[in-house]
């Protein structure tokens, strides 16, 4: 504990204090695009022309968006010093206050975790294990944007749909593999049109901005026929009127597993079993605690505290990496390549990079896959 407490003081030392070069002024902790030594009124007015914020509250409204940036700011500085392998500061998201955040840009079902999750997990099929021969022979570092099986950085905008883009992302990539054709297809017809329940916990159903989860959203493809395209059903991110066409389907799903997570006290090792699935059956969609995310401008998030249970924001899982630069971590880190749905301004140009191995903020409990149908033989011509 002893050593822990050094750790966190000499971290907040390194973020708050400048090095000489500034004559000792004292930094915030931002994304570097501030000057240093600015007060958070000065850093709030720049984040306003930058992001082109208008507040229709006028003065007032303005007032209290500055006071929880000003909270944001410390938030990050806190975030810097339980994730020292990360940098932490102003994002996108700076002005909302942490429950506000949580309602626009997550959206997994807050049940998923926990014992919601491990009920889900038993129900669902099982991909078949990873062989210690496959295992041994998966590369040290992979990523699947480098074999063109992952579209742009998308972004939901305020609206809880983040369950949609992750499911999205995976049969993207699944169609990808078996067409050898990358496809942008629609998270708005799961927004307007996919209302499916939990086949057991009936109170558990897909709503939309309201939230949502990628399991239910492939029994929804399944049971519909499949997925329209963006350019046929565009993304408005708002809940409106289902317009599903069965005739311009450009997927259809055929199958979804769930990626088995061994227990502690088993040999086989969850990382190995994720990464052979990962590279088997393409992009995988996952669920994740958030409560870093927020502020993370970019590094190896490692961080020392985030709960496991509390999974509530759906992602995709596109690569991995085995030497993440984490100085304080004592050299290098493996890593996770997660593909987001909060633009390419926040984060590293969309994407978030977070420690691997030990199940950090729950990224190994909700992890699936998903098949598409093979695409039908050509047309015999006379």
């Amino acid at each position: 504990m002893a050593r822990l407490f050094l750790l966190l003081l000499l971290v907040v030392g390194a973020a708050c204090v400048a090095s000489g070069d500034d004559g000792g002024v004292i930094r915030q902790v931002t994304d570097g695009a501030w000057p240093a030594g600015l007060l958070p009124e000065a850093q709030f007015a720049a984040f306003v022309r930058r992001h082109r914020r208008e507040y229709p509250g006028g003065a007032e409204e303005y007032a209290r968006r500055l006071r929880v940036f000003a909270a944001n700011l410390a938030r990050a500085a806190a975030h810097q010093a339980l994730d020292p392998t990360a940098r932490h500061g102003v994002t996108p998201f700076s002005d909302l206050t942490q429950d506000e955040f949580e309602a626009r840009f997550t959206g997994l079902s807050a049940t998923a975790g926990a014992e919601g999750d491990e009920a889900r997990r038993n129900r669902m099929p099982a991909a078949q294990a990873a062989t210690e021969e496959e295992v041994s022979r998966l590369p040290g570092s992979f990523d699947w944007r480098d074999k063109g099986a992952v579209t742009r950085v998308k972004m939901q905008g305020a609206c809880g749909s983040c369950w949609a883009f992750s499911t999205t992302g995976a049969v993207e990539g699944a169609n990808f593999l078996s067409t050898g054709e990358l496809l942008d297809l629609s998270e708005q017809q799961l927004v307007d049109c996919d209302h499916t329940c939990d086949a057991v916990k009936k109170t558990e159903c897909d709503a939309g901005c309201n939230g949502g989860l990628m399991t239910n959203a492939y029994t929804y493809l399944i049971n519909s026929g499949g997925l329209m395209t963006q350019t046929a059903y565009p993304y408005t991110a708002k809940q409106g009127t289902c317009r599903f066409d069965a005739n311009k389907i450009a997927v259809r799903i055929t199958n979804f597993t769930n990626i088995i997570i061994p227990p502690p006290s088993s040999s086989v090792n969850s990382d190995d079993q994720i990464r052979a699935a990962l590279v088997r059956h393409g992009p995988l969609a996952v669920g994740l605690n958030a409560a870093f995310m927020q502020t993370y401008v970019g590094g190896v998030s490692c961080p020392l505290v985030c709960p496991r249970a509390w999974v509530n924001h759906g992602v995709l899982l596109v690569g991995y990496g085995e030497r993440g630069f984490a100085a304080l971590r004592l050299g290098y880190r493996p890593y996770w390549v997660i593909k987001n749905s909060w633009g390419e301004a926040w984060g590293e140009k969309g994407y978030y990079r977070l420690c691997r191995g030990r199940n950090v903020c729950g990224v190994d409990s909700m992890v699936s896959a998903v098949a598409v149908a093979a695409p039908p033989p050509p047309m015999p011509t006379s």
